[in-house]
């Protein structure tokens, strides 16, 4: 809702109207917020949109979406029924000498359309699984008397109905629907959908396909997760002409704009992974089927093809669409192997694999090398958790990144570099710089465990100060966790405002359009780009800015999934292990200080609410787990002693 809110902000032409979207626009017509020009549909300009945040002392604010501009004051009196959350249409009031300020005239979107319950049998009621604050729900005695206790089900919260029965909250199995429902998130794709994928060929026939580069003869590769299924990227590298080709999954070939399969790519924004499964953006038949780069297959690619000079700057660059076969399917620990120089039980076909792999790893360790004079290199080991047969946490490992990772992903961003070129509008990947505020909360923080601030010229030049502190004190991994948490979050933005993290000045995701839906809508631009298609680049460069915002919040909404899912497997582990200590590192200190677990698992975060006043940031703890919430997935623990480590 919030794209077509950016596009009414920004004017948008009638016939890009979505059918959905009409009886909003009407009600907004006939309440002359939006004025139509016959050809153009704009919201009139003493209006303004945006999301509420409402202080303690119940005085809304209204966060501006659309324009760069300050909060708008909205009086208590002038939220007319609006809540924290709820995406408005607020009026200005000019007021001489005040601050600037609104009252809202139309809610747009409620915050929660949707709510997760638990059904309370005792009390005969549904409580909202994150607060434990009772639902209305529109349902007889009779009908919930037939519940077992516990039950979870997704409510619409503005018709006050049950839409779905998820499952009882004592099965670890129903974590995933929860995680799923809680933000309005599904598995199966429409029937529409599905049956166009179907009707996709499970093989390629070169003879279609006349005017695509004949890359087969090259002997590709792929590097991935051991459990991936869905291949979006393969690398080859010539190392007598010092040419890199980077070849990533035609999703664009497969998906057609405004199709079943397209809508709902586009609701769902990005693929999201469970631990035991995922929930994948596009229908398998194509994300693990035609379109992924399984090896001894010809595929479909759009390839980016870089020449690299002495120096390892980019000399020539090209995109070009290709068919390519894969010839093997590594794991970043086999690959890992063969940098160690492990190559047990190898084949004629990994040796010539061999061949531009290893020359290609100390290419990409001088490529390293060179970014990080303007980017960073954070710490920041990856918590993934197995489970049992019954979806119970059966242990946690760190994924840290090892020389394989570090090996595509540097080919990767020389492809995203190079396709970022390409355009000066459009979807770009931007990550800001830290506020100052933020900054001055960092080294006060810091502060309190012995790390200072010297002068320094630039941002970047703090950060490597900073990190070099923490590494002489053994707590860099800790340290860069909280420069992470100062930065703003990277987004999708329509204009160019450069890449802070990666110190690029233009930067965009060209290498995953199989899980992520800014990449396939970059391949679709890129292609009319190449064709000179003005007609179609205009087109898709129409509503694009609202297309970023969109995505960059489907972005964070599939973290959040996956942050839910793995907080509901600690609780359940914790649960049965009441009254026992593990080792935990204090992560905040602030108010109700949070520590996190670092023994036989790891990243469990404990609430430890009588310990005010007793902690600082990184002490190092033995705590004792006392209480577990399974529905709010809240632990509570309490000190026994600190570490003398």
């Amino acid at each position: 809702m919030k794209e077509l809110m950016i596009k009414l902000l920004k004017g948008v032409l009638k016939k890009d109207i979505a059918r959905d979207d009409w009886p909003l626009v009407d009600e907004l017509i006939k309440l002359k917020i939006v004025k139509d020009d016959g050809k153009v549909l704009k919201i009139g300009s003493k209006y303004r949109v945006g999301k509420i945040d409402i202080s303690k002392k119940g005085t809304g604010f209204l966060e501006q979406i659309g324009i760069k501009a300050k909060d708008l004051l909205i009086e208590p009196e002038h939220l007319n029924g609006a809540s924290k959350g709820d995406l408005v249409i607020a009026r200005r009031i000019f007021q001489a000498k005040k601050r600037p300020s609104a009252k809202v005239v139309f809610i747009v979107q409620k915050a929660f359309r949707f709510s997760v319950g638990v059904f309370d049998k005792e009390k005969m009621m549904f409580l909202n699984i994150k607060t434990l604050l009772p639902l209305a729900v529109k349902a007889t005695k009779k009908s919930l008397k037939k519940l077992p206790d516990q039950t979870v089900a997704k409510i619409d919260n503005e018709n006050q109905i049950i839409t779905e029965i998820l499952g009882v909250l004592d099965d670890p199995k129903v974590d995933e629907k929860i995680s799923l429902a809680l933000f309005n998130k599904k598995e199966d794709f429409s029937p529409e959908a599905e049956l166009e994928a179907k009707a996709h060929p499970d093989y390629i026939d070169p003879s279609l396909y006349p005017e695509r580069v004949d890359l087969t003869h090259l002997p590709f590769c792929t590097i991935d997760p051991i459990t991936a299924k869905d291949h979006d990227d393969a690398v080859y590298f010539d190392k007598e002409k010092n040419i890199l080709y980077v070849a990533i999954a035609d999703v664009s070939e497969y998906v057609a704009m405004y199709g079943p399969i397209d809508q709902e790519a586009k609701e769902r924004g990005f693929s999201i992974y469970f631990p035991h499964k995922s929930i994948p953006m596009l229908p398998r038949a194509l994300s693990e089927g035609i379109c992924s780069l399984k090896p001894d297959v010809l595929r479909l690619a759009f390839v980016c093809k870089i020449e690299l000079d002495e120096n390892l700057e980019p000399k020539k660059e090209e995109i070009f669409d290709a068919i390519i076969k894969s010839r093997r399917k590594y794991s970043y620990d086999r690959v890992d192997e063969f940098i160690e120089g492990k190559f047990e039980n190898i084949d004629e076909i990994d040796k010539e694999i061999l061949e531009y792999l290893l020359p290609l790893y100390e290419v990409t360790k001088k490529l390293r090398e060179k970014r990080l004079q303007k980017g960073f290199e954070f710490k920041n080991p990856e918590i993934r958790i197995e489970l049992d047969s019954n979806q119970n946490l059966k242990a946690t490992h760190l994924e840290e990144e090892t020389p394989s990772h570090a090996l595509i992903e540097d080919c990767m961003l020389l492809a995203n570099k190079a396709t970022a070129k390409r355009f000066e509008y459009g979807i770009f990947r931007t990550h800001e710089e830290p506020s100052l505020e933020k900054i001055e909360e960092l080294l006060n923080e810091l502060a309190t465990i012995g790390i200072f601030a010297k002068e320094f010229k630039s941002i970047h030049s703090l950060f490597l100060s900073i990190q070099k502190q923490a590494r002489e004190k053994g707590i860099e991994k800790h340290v860069d966790k909280l420069l992470i948490r100062t930065q703003k979050q990277a987004a999708y933005t329509a204009e160019n405002i450069g890449h802070f993290g990666l110190g690029f000045e233009a930067y965009t995701h060209f290498t995953s359009p199989i899980r992520r839906y800014s990449d396939l809508t970059l391949h679709r631009l890129l292609k009319a780009i190449l064709k000179n298609d003005k007609k179609k680049v205009d087109f898709i460069l129409r509503n694009i800015e609202p297309l970023t915002v969109k995505i960059s919040e489907l972005e964070r909404e599939a973290a959040k999934v996956e942050w839910d899912f793995m907080d509901r497997k600690f609780a359940r582990w914790a649960k049965e292990n009441i009254g026992k200590e593990f080792f935990a590192l204090i992560t905040d200190p602030e108010s109700t200080p949070i520590a996190v677990i670092e023994d036989e698992i790891f990243g469990a975060r404990v609430f430890l609410p009588k310990d005010r006043d007793r902690v600082e940031l990184f002490d190092k703890v033995y705590i004792e787990i006392v209480d577990v919430n399974i529905a709010t997935t809240k632990i509570i623990g309490k000190i026994v002693r600190f570490s003398d480590e």
